[in-house]
């Protein structure tokens, strides 16, 4: 007896069509949502959370981008425009001091005011080391290579001494820039050391309060 081969009509062949259809259609959310869960296809701007990354990243950048250059530029302002009203040397020195207190503004401010307030001590307390070695040298003596290594090595023994070795590096930088200055501009040079510790208490000040107020800024945004 033969083998009927099976009759395959349109009817039949819709039929099947609309079966698998249907098959695809309840599977392919359930892959979307898979995929989404996974994170392979979350829409562009978002992370897994929800949260966007203007928000979470972008957003409190340019606020602490904005506030540093904010404070720099307020630190330069003061410098050279109220502080040498008190006392100044010379357009050239007024400039010198403005920029020294920028990068005391720039060295202490940090993206937590915790973080800034820690600078600020370790930049003060080099700072005061420094000067005072300085003026008391600049008192007896003029500027000599001898001498600035001299004071350099004393800086570094005393910080040593105190527990203080991470302030090293900036007070031998402090030494070095005073000790320079002075070579440039010998007379009254002894005065070097006051105007750049003014300067350096101006930039910190002005640096602490940026970060306090980026801070504050940046928790107002925080997702």
């Amino acid at each position: 007896m033969e083998k009927q081969e099976p009759t395959i009509t349109p009817a039949a062949i819709a039929e099947s069509a609309g079966r698998a259809g249907s098959k695809w259609s309840a599977t392919l959310p359930r892959l979307g949502r898979r995929a989404l869960g996974k994170g392979r296809s979350a829409p562009i701007g978002t992370s897994p959370k929800g949260n966007g990354i203007w928000r979470s990243s972008v957003h409190p950048g340019l606020i602490h981008s904005t506030s540093l250059a904010a404070a720099c530029l307020l630190t330069y302002w003061a410098t050279t425009e109220l502080l040498t009203k008190l006392h100044s040397l010379s357009e050239a020195d007024d400039k010198l001091g403005g920029m020294w207190a920028v990068i005391a503004t720039a060295f202490v401010y940090r993206l937590s005011y915790q973080d800034s307030h820690t600078a600020a001590l370790t930049r003060m307390s080099a700072t005061l080391l420094s000067f005072a070695l300085c003026l008391v040298y600049l008192l007896v003596a003029p500027f000599h290579p001898w001498g600035l290594a001299l004071l350099i090595g004393v800086g570094a023994v005393v910080l040593s001494l105190l527990g203080r070795a991470d302030d090293i590096v900036t007070c031998s930088i402090t030494t070095a820039v005073v000790l320079g200055v002075a070579a440039l501009s010998p007379h009254d040079a002894w005065q070097q050391p006051i105007l750049r510790l003014g300067d350096t208490v101006v930039g910190v000040a002005i640096g602490l309060g940026a970060a306090w107020i980026a801070g504050r800024l940046g928790e107002g945004t925080a997702p």
